[in-house]
């Protein structure tokens, strides 16, 4: 089944007993049962709801694993997998990483004794180097929030395997129609399904996709026991976005590249971070790993004022934090989605507060650049 055709096919796609080709809300906490411990597949929502069960099922397809699980946001499922470890373990993670994982590692399980090195995964070396003897896991987002570098997925698989190391990708930029980290051999791929997956700003979800039985179990019984499970309505609307995300993500993607064609030719745009530029360090892996190079563009016009004028004078853009709608999205990330990152690190990362990140939706793309040009202006 090609790409387009899973987006529509996958998974569970309707219901047996009326014929409705759209999965139905099962609004409902609880299922009567035959006798004690008989029931037909479900005994309480928490546990499993057979429209969430259907959204769990489409993402495993979509990302060729084993299992999925749908979470209450893309926070959610990056906490309950690092749930997975135990105090005292170690991860190693992408340096620009989202602020919402900082945050999570630096603030909320560093109380728990679970260690983080925050590395440059695009450096085999690096990853290497930040490797200890309690490390379990390496964590890694590619591209990146918000400079859009890139990680080789099977060679950092195959330092994982070498070192016994759970290999875990944040594939939300890229989405599943245009890269399944799990074929280069990472074990676990997670989403913010709240953004691209999702796709017109009216849900917040998190899913993950794990390669084995094992790590299925495992992470059902977290997902069970913790409990930050997404709801049906929101487990609907998840389904209903990926039955449209390739053709999204192909609009989306043609937009990107007449903007960038734009931005390489503008005097006040001084550095652009995007992976489908030829000169972009990452670009010859993007190009082999994956299938497209997506919606997120980032660029430098040098400083806040600056910045923040263009934000001012944007129509079609709208000022707001996420990513991966419909309508064009803009910010500032330093200020933004990353300010819970400390100002030294953000410099040092190269997080500058002239940085402006577009997500660039599907309207027409004469209209985005000549919102943008009069801006700039």
């Amino acid at each position: 089944m090609r790409a387009k055709t899973k987006m529509i096919h996958g998974g569970i796609t309707g219901d047996e007993t009326t014929g409705a080709v759209s999965v139905p809300i099962y609004q409902v906490s609880t299922y009567k049962q035959d006798g004690v411990g008989k029931h037909s597949g479900y005994e309480y929502s928490r546990t499993g709801n057979p429209t969430r069960n259907a959204l769990e099922t489409v993402i495993a397809n979509l990302e060729n694993g084993t299992a999925g699980f749908a979470f209450g946001s893309g926070m959610a499922a990056i906490s309950s997998v690092m749930m997975l470890f135990n105090s005292g373990d170690h991860v190693v993670m992408t340096d620009d990483v989202y602020g919402g994982s900082y945050r999570v590692m630096t603030k909320v399980f560093n109380r728990f004794n679970l260690d983080h090195t925050f590395t440059d995964t695009s450096s085999l070396e690096a990853v290497e180097a930040s490797l200890n003897e309690n490390t379990k896991a390496i964590f890694v987002e590619t591209p990146t929030n918000p400079l859009l570098k890139i990680t080789d997925l099977e060679k950092i698989a195959a330092i994982a395997k070498k070192n016994d190391l759970l290999l875990i990708v944040d594939n939300t930029f890229a989405t599943p129609y245009l890269q399944q980290p799990l074929d280069f051999g990472a074990d676990i791929v997670l989403h913010s399904a709240t953004k691209y997956i999702g796709g017109h700003s009216d849900v917040v979800a998190g899913l993950v996709a794990v390669k084995t039985e094992e790590l299925a179990e495992q992470l059902h019984f977290i997902q069970n026991s913790v409990g930050a499970v997404l709801g049906p309505q929101d487990s609907w609307l998840l389904m209903r976005g990926i039955k449209t995300l390739a053709l999204r993500m192909e609009a989306i993607e043609q937009n990107t590249k007449k903007i960038v064609a734009f931005l390489q030719n503008h005097k006040k745009v001084s550095t652009i971070y995007y992976p489908g530029i030829e000169s972009h360090p990452g670009h010859a892996i993007a190009a082999k790993q994956a299938t497209g190079f997506g919606g997120m563009v980032s660029f430098d016009v040098g400083s806040e004022e600056k910045a923040e004028k263009v934000l001012e004078n944007v129509k079609y853009f709208t000022l707001a934090e996420s990513l991966g709608a419909v309508e064009s999205l803009i910010s500032i990330p330093a200020k933004m989605t990353h300010a819970s990152i400390p100002a030294d690190r953000r410099r040092e990362l190269g997080i500058t507060d002239g940085l402006i990140r577009i997500s660039v939706g599907i309207e027409d793309a004469d209209d985005l650049i000549e919102d943008l040009e009069k801006a700039l202006d």
